[in-house]
């Protein structure tokens, strides 16, 4: 796929992926805007700017840039960016969370949904599966890069510190492990259900090489997305502390975890829309 789009193109795209996913949320009334809304920016940015991928989708991946969603439940973004960047026909985000509908709530491969390798939400397992496939590539002779992408609050899983043990001492060093780091889970502030600490340490502890942005900025979400593939190489793997706003482009959703799993209403969602200006053609809504 070609990534010759612009800084400025990538910026709309991300609008209108935000606003695909107040639309898919507040049409089935279920779903999670709050961490999708955040991280539009970070997603937008890998398929259209940074990876190399090929949306006529293969599931090895040979060749190509993987991408492994860790934290499923935000599959609103994930489902947008997949469909906007051409694996599926965007008129299918009609469809979130429907009965028989490939767009689930949380992303499953035996729906046969192009994009998706790994059936995630089962919090704290995405970071292993992206290990594995990192090494597949290395024993392939296979150059590319792997990035996974999980929550903040799902570092409560001890998986995760199990994963990035494992990378490190492995020298798993064509890994990116992006977190998003809105200091919001469901049940309130991370801070308040279990502290992170320092979270950088932590991980330069655990071997990682650290970097940090701000995710609801695309520049610097390009720019350190590009730095951290140039730091991959040099014997360990790359983790990005993303601090982004949860339900960031939507005034009434950013900053609180009352947004992580709750539909807009009708009111809402007209308040939402009014904030976020169609840069590309809307999907319709079956009556």
């Amino acid at each position: 796929m070609s990534q010759e789009r612009s800084i400025e193109e990538i910026k709309g795209i991300a609008v209108q992926v935000r606003r695909d996913i107040v639309r898919m949320v507040h049409a089935c009334q279920s779903g999670h805007p709050g961490g999708s809304l955040g991280c539009a920016d970070f997603l937008v940015a890998l398929y259209f700017k940074v990876m190399k991928h090929n949306p006529q989708f293969n599931m090895d991946g040979t060749g190509e840039d993987l991408f492994f969603l860790s934290n499923g439940h935000i599959s609103p973004v994930f489902y947008s960016v997949l469909a906007r960047s051409g694996y599926f026909n965007v008129s299918e985000l009609a469809t979130f969370r429907k009965i028989n509908s490939r767009l689930q709530g949380h992303p499953t491969t035996h729906e046969g949904l192009p994009g998706v390798r790994i059936a995630s939400g089962s919090l704290g397992q995405g970071i292993s599966v992206a290990i594995g496939a990192a090494q597949a590539k290395k024993l392939n002779g296979d150059d590319r890069f792997v990035f996974v992408l999980t929550g903040d609050g799902e570092l409560d899983e001890g998986q995760i510190w199990e994963a990035a043990l494992y990378a490190p001492g492995k020298k798993v060093d064509n890994l990116i492990w992006t977190v998003d780091y809105n200091g919001q889970q469901i049940d309130g502030s991370t801070d308040k259900v279990m502290p992170l600490g320092d979270l950088r340490a932590k991980v330069e502890a655990f071997g990682w090489q650290a970097l940090e942005m701000n995710g609801n900025n695309m520049d610097e979400v390009v720019e350190t997305l590009e730095k951290a593939k140039g730091m991959c190489g040099q014997g360990k793997p790359v983790c990005i502390l993303m601090h982004t706003g949860m339900g960031y482009g939507v005034d009434f959703m950013m900053g609180s975890h009352k947004w992580h799993g709750v539909a807009p209403n009708d009111e809402q969602l007209a308040q939402a829309l009014e904030q976020l200006h169609s840069t590309l053609e809307d999907y319709e809504i079956a009556k």
